[in-house]
């Protein structure tokens, strides 16, 4: 019995040393691990008892800056409202459930559409807002970053619109995104020979998604050069600071598409989507579904005139069909917002800044005065393209 209990003795003292040794393990002296959970303590499933610390590690994310801003008065009735956070979010937190828009406590939200970057988020009211109104916009606690940390309380800001719905005569603002004259998420393709006069830029894709270009990479590192393009090459890939610039440059150009769609349309359906041989005014124009331009129209207009096509689906433009500008209008001041693919076919000309939810291509011999910023692929063959 001695020899059994001397035996126990020896057992519960080596026990006690490993306990010592595994001090981080086992936790605190009675019994809890250094969060507060029982030692040993798991659920029925293996996981951790703790594993949901894990899933909200991080900083809680604020509201940095609003627009409109708070206590602003006598704004456009057109106007997107957006949130930018301290924090890269969770994008699928960000829907029409965690940012809402009401004209009164207790009001029915205002219908609309959310669309968010890694940073932002804006709210792109379905028809204007009512006149000389006071809105109060509201970001919850269920928006949250990108490590699952929600924000500790809710934002809420107001701002009272105007009367006007919002002038034609303001450019969209493109942001970094106007740095280039060729912005493509997914890719650029070239067949040769093109002639490019600009910077080109690819983001988040990396540069083997650069085709039909022979890129020399700067000793930098930061951006390559090739002969069909004056001006730099850049992608995601390429050396601190450059993708850093071009997360910037596609957020803009998301936000300029949804600033361009939010727009109040002058007039709407006009040639029930084909347009030929006329002239048109500055304003904007909408158009539900598709728009083709099988011959020459003229844009007529001063230099700070504005011209925005809001386009549902796709943009055609016929062979040797062109877009010309008249009585001064500047290709930089020519919007075309598109949300399906872009197509100028052979031998015609575009003139303007194409914004499109995907990809945009110029035809063999065609030409462009302004800028591609597509969502997915940009495709140029034997073409020109010229910055505004």
């Amino acid at each position: 019995m001695r020899t059994n209990l001397k035996l126990l003795g020896t057992v519960w003292l080596l026990v006690a040393v490993a306990a010592a040794a595994c001090g981080d393990n086992l936790g605190t002296p009675d019994g809890r691990a250094r969060d507060g959970h029982l030692a040993g303590d798991a659920r029925r499933d293996g996981a951790p008892a703790d594993s949901s610390a894990d899933a909200t590690s991080g900083i809680a994310p604020t509201v940095v800056s609003r627009l409109p801003a708070a206590g602003a008065i006598g704004g456009p009735r057109n106007t997107t409202v957006s949130a930018t956070f301290s924090e890269p979010m969770d994008r699928a937190t960000l829907t029409a459930a965690t940012f809402t828009l009401v004209s009164a406590p207790g009001a029915v939200a205002v219908p609309g559409t959310v669309v968010s970057t890694s940073t932002t988020v804006s709210f792109v009211p379905t028809a204007q807002l009512a006149a000389s109104t006071t809105f109060t916009a509201t970001v919850e606690v269920g928006a949250q970053s990108a490590g699952h940390v929600a924000l500790a309380t809710a934002d809420t800001w107001s701002f009272t619109t105007g009367t006007q719905a919002g002038a034609a005569g303001v450019p969209v603002a493109l942001g970094h995104a106007g740095d280039f004259v060729l912005l493509g998420k997914s890719g650029i393709t070239n067949v040769p020979t093109s002639m490019v006069t600009g910077d080109i830029a690819v983001s988040p894709i990396t540069s083997t998604a650069i085709t039909g270009f022979p890129l020399t990479l700067d000793a930098s590192n930061q951006f390559a050069t090739t002969p069909e393009v004056t001006g730099h090459v850049l992608a995601a890939d390429y050396a601190t600071p450059t993708p850093g610039k071009l997360t910037v440059a596609i957020t803009d150009m998301q936000l300029a598409f949804a600033a361009a769609a939010a727009r109040a349309p002058d007039v709407t359906e006009l040639g029930a989507g084909t347009l030929g041989s006329v002239t048109l005014a500055p304003g904007v124009y909408k158009w539900s579904g598709a728009l083709l331009i099988p011959t020459s129209i003229t844009l007529s207009g001063t230099a700070t005139d504005v011209w925005i096509f809001q386009i549902g689906t796709t943009l055609t433009i016929s062979p040797g069909a062109n877009i010309v500008l008249a009585g001064g209008a500047l290709p930089k001041n020519v919007f075309w917002q598109a949300g399906g693919d872009v197509l100028v076919h052979a031998g015609s000309h575009l003139d303007g800044n194409v914004l499109t939810a995907t990809a945009a291509t110029l035809d063999t011999g065609a030409s462009l005065h302004g800028r591609l910023l597509a969502q997915t692929l940009v495709t140029l063959r034997a073409a020109v393209v010229t910055a505004p």
